[in-house]
């Protein structure tokens, strides 16, 4: 039976779990692929640590990435150390030896992409990276593979796990962001420094791979607008529930005219949309195509076997690739490279959207009609007010606005004007609706 060698590089959580896979699931792994799937080596800087696997004894298991990288006897390095270097050096040293690769490293390839995916095609390898988007959801096979026939008009998605928990668990209790992410540290959902996650980074250096599968156009993650979590109050979901809402974090990518429009931000959808039903940990991505119509994507998003499963994938794939001779048989992004072009992507200013206002202020008389007045005078039309009871102690009450559609640059010129009047105690509170996902 012919063999197929692999090498990792990277023996943490992941890298665990890949080489679980590997061995336990050996036999359904050959039976499914013709060929042996085998773990040749690891490469880490920790070759000490009890990692939960017995490894067989003849095994290489080196901290010395040398041993591996250029290795003849490699067909295919996994690169699961994360971050931009080494990784980047380490994947690009792979690629130019003839080895082909599989990653889960998306901010790598939110930043390095294009040149790693230009190396892969001159060194006539594979660069797989299943597992970058969407942990164990298959959703890069999706949009490369099941939905070749297809014009997709938008891609949008829960995307990082830690940010859905915290977003559900202040939904359900009522309870303060701070709180919530002490509460995912302390269950191993949160990063010791989250910001990359709340912030929503982790989310738009996924989008920024979607984007280039839906829309054939190189991957620009700096071309996305980004906002994160931390300034959503538990008042902001009380009253999102008085609409028919639910507030997540959302990536979105839509196709309009010849332009496109990217963004990551906290967003109120319809508590029937199916991503509004997406709750806890878990990740989900919702697919809006011409043929097939909508569809959605939904599983772990992160996790060592969920992350593993995927890796394994992209492994199996490649090997067959390899075995028929067939290297480039799916193009990086699913499309022909003379298809894949930059495309305009329009200005968030530009962006057009219902608005979800929540204004703290005085409690003085004809507040409200100075708040629409500015609005009115922006274009801006008032769907809904929600006006809280009179204080009684002279302190700010809150006023809540759902719009109609409106131009964002429309709404910051209000909301400029409107901050400065002396009744508004605080920035006004603003988060995105999205009905027509």
């Amino acid at each position: 039976m012919k063999k197929i060698n692999v090498g990792l590089i990277g023996f943490g959580t992941i890298g665990a779990g890949v080489a679980r896979v590997l061995l336990e699931n050996r036999q359904v792994i050959s039976d499914r692929l013709g060929a042996e799937l085998k773990l040749a080596g690891i490469a880490d800087l920790d070759i000490t640590s009890d990692r939960g696997v017995k490894l067989p004894e003849d095994m290489l298991l080196t901290n010395d990435v040398n041993a591996l990288l250029g290795n003849p006897e490699i067909d295919i390095i996994i690169e699961l150390i994360g971050g931009y270097e080494p990784a980047r050096s380490f994947v690009s040293r792979a690629l130019q030896s003839r080895q082909s690769v599989v990653t889960a490293n998306k901010a790598l390839l939110a930043k390095h992409g294009n040149e790693l995916f230009a190396l892969a095609r001159e060194n006539r390898v594979d660069l797989y990276y299943e597992a970058s988007v969407g942990g164990g959801i298959p959703i890069i096979k999706v949009l490369r593979e099941a939905l070749a026939g297809n014009q997709i008009n938008s891609v949008c998605g829960i995307l990082n796990g830690t940010c859905n928990y915290i977003l559900s668990r202040m939904g359900d209790e009522g309870a303060d962001f701070t709180e919530v992410l002490k509460k995912a540290q302390e269950l191993g959902y949160a990063e010791a420094d989250p910001t990359f996650d709340v912030e929503g980074i982790d989310t738009a250096h996924k989008l920024a791979i979607l984007t280039s599968l839906a829309f054939a156009t190189p991957i620009a993650f700096d071309k996305i607008h980004v906002e994160g979590i931390s300034g959503i109050k538990p008042a902001d979901f009380a009253f999102a529930r008085e609409f028919g809402y639910k507030i997540k974090l959302l990536a979105i990518a839509k196709k309009r005219g010849d332009c496109i429009e990217t963004r990551v931000h906290p967003t109120m959808i319809p508590e029937n949309h199916m991503l509004a039903k997406i709750d806890g940990v878990f990740n989900a991505v919702f697919v809006n195509a011409d043929a097939l119509g909508p569809s959605l994507y939904y599983g772990q998003g992160a996790g060592m076997m969920a992350t593993a499963s995927a890796v394994v994938a992209d492994l199996v794939d490649i090997a067959r690739n390899l075995i028929d001779k067939s290297m480039q048989r799916i193009p990086d992004l699913g499309f022909q490279r003379a298809a894949v072009i930059d495309r305009p992507y329009r200005p968030m200013s530009e962006i057009i959207s219902q608005y979800y206002l929540r204004f703290s202020a005085h409690d003085k008389t004809s507040v409200l009609s100075r708040i629409a007045g500015i609005l009115g005078e922006n274009g801006i039309s008032i769907a809904s007010v929600i006006q809280q009871g009179r204080s009684h102690n002279g302190d700010t009450v809150a006023i809540v606005m759902q719009t109609h559609k409106a131009k964002e640059q429309d709404l910051r010129n209000a909301l400029t004007e409107i901050d400065q009047l002396p009744v508004i105690a605080a920035a006004t509170a603003v988060i995105r609706m999205e009905s027509d996902l």
